[in-house]
């Protein structure tokens, strides 16, 4: 089965990555992939991506990483919900509404609570 993922290129504490199909057995720095259809820089966001070879391969069964999947989305070469790739142990934390605040009726300042007012 085919996959698109990252290969890891750059120096030590500078990452770079291309975006490459590869058989999903073969680990990413393994050599050879089938076609190499982008690139990403992490520090800088700088993204060149193939948005049409992209769809070609997503149309003759490539899977996408979850990684991959979340960055075409963010870039609007695909369309649909990212993926969690956090693991288990740290979920998406979901954001929480704010406590309601209850407003606190209060008597008008003119009469006096108890105070009976003159009928006329």
């Amino acid at each position: 089965m085919l996959t698109i993922r990252f290969q890891r290129t750059g120096r030590k504490n500078n990452p770079a990555f291309r975006i490459v199909v590869l058989e999903k057995q073969r680990s990413p720095k393994a050599g050879n992939p089938l076609q190499v259809l982008g690139s990403y820089n992490p520090k800088t966001k700088h993204t060149v991506i193939d948005a049409e070879r992209v769809k070609h391969w997503i149309s003759k069964g490539a899977q996408l990483s979850g990684t991959v999947n979340n960055l075409f989305i963010t870039n609007k070469i695909i369309e649909g919900k990212k993926v969690n790739v956090l693991g288990k142990k740290t979920p998406i934390k979901k954001d929480e509404p704010a406590p309601e605040v209850k407003a606190e009726v209060v008597a008008p300042a003119d009469t006096a609570v108890g105070e009976e007012t003159p009928a006329s």
